[in-house]
């Protein structure tokens, strides 16, 4: 069942939904008309349905720019069940009626903005999209205009694992109001999302730039096998390059980057493995303790043929005995 508002919403753009359905029939080969009536009645309707309380006034805009917008996320089978993911469910169920006056102002965008985000980030292996969902819905009933979506998805995504987004967001948080920036890149021991002393998001800032591990990152483990869904043929060799690291396992380069908020794999050539350097640190091991400099580190692979890099404020262990890279903060002397 779907809300009257919908309901009438959709009676009265029927003919014309009809002809996009038409159409998607024709460019989707197998076009599933039970996903797109699902996807309606479970996702879409509880947009409409708040739009419909905030602003009765746009409920039809909001419905006829859902309906141009399903066909194609069936079509393409980012919902319904051929859908590799529910993250697009999600947007549209947990994050978009929390939206519902920023939806009402601007149907043809704000849906559309968050449905590619999602597919966007669904596509960095290591990004938590659940958690970005989670955050952006979080901080919803702050967020008074796109502008402001825009720069807090990008915080949130950032703190969601997008550790190559780093910059750019802390550059986006400079242009929000200070108790939302706050609150957007809140971590351990930082001033709470109440507190709307600049001073407080300065210090936070300041933080956070010079330290990408500053908050507690302990590290993560990135990688794995291509036979089990992994982006690694063979184990992988690494080498510094700028703050982060170059991936080589077979004929495919990665760019490793990482921070307290998660690490990423993006996409790197041979000449950019050729132009980073070796960066190997001397170290030590005593049982499964493995010692760098005055750092110690609890070791889970066996000393033959490993081998760590150091980058920046990141040091990276790799071994001929696993197709997975460990990443994590080193101490550095100031």
């Amino acid at each position: 069942m779907i809300s009257p508002a919908f309901a009438a919403a959709l009676d009265a753009a029927r003919h014309g939904i009809n002809a996009r359905v038409r159409d998607a029939r024709h460019r989707y080969p197998g076009f599933d008309a039970d996903a797109l009536r699902a996807f309606l009645e479970d996702a879409v309707d509880g947009v409409v349905a708040a739009v419909a309380a905030a602003d009765p006034t746009r409920t039809q805009a909001v419905a006829w720019a859902a309906c141009d917008l399903a066909p194609d996320l069936v079509g393409r089978a980012l919902v319904g069940p051929a859908a590799r993911a529910g993250t697009v469910n999600a947007v549209w169920r947990e994050l978009l009626p929390r939206l519902a006056g920023l939806v009402a102002a601007q149907p043809d965008t704000v849906p559309a903005l968050l449905t590619n985000a999602a597919i966007h980030l669904d596509g960095l292996p290591g990004v938590r999209t659940a958690d970005w969902i989670g955050t952006l819905a979080a901080l919803a009933p702050r967020i008074a205009s796109v502008d402001e979506l825009r720069r807090v998805g990008q915080v949130a995504a950032w703190r969601a694992g997008a550790a190559h987004f780093r910059a750019g967001a802390l550059a986006a948080a400079d242009g929000l109001p200070v108790a939302l920036a706050l609150a957007a890149c809140a971590a351990p021991g930082t001033a709470t999302s109440t507190d709307v002393d600049t001073a407080a998001w300065h210090a936070l800032r300041a933080q956070l730039a010079a330290d990408p591990w500053w908050g507690g990152g302990t590290g993560h483990e990135v990688g794995g096998f291509t036979g089990f869904g992994g982006p690694f043929a063979q184990p992988p060799q690494v080498r510094a390059f700028g703050e982060g690291f170059v991936v080589r396992a077979g004929e495919r380069c990665h760019l490793l980057l990482a921070d307290a908020c998660g690490a990423v794999l993006l996409g790197a050539s041979a000449d950019e493995f050729g132009q980073s350097v070796p960066g190997d640190c001397a170290f030590s091991v005593d049982g499964t303790t493995l010692h760098v400099g005055t750092q110690r580190i609890v070791l889970d692979l066996p000393a033959d043929g490993l081998r760590v890099c150091a980058s920046g404020v990141s040091l990276a262990l790799a071994s001929p005995y696993t197709h997975l890279v460990r990443v994590l903060p080193r101490e550095v002397r100031r």
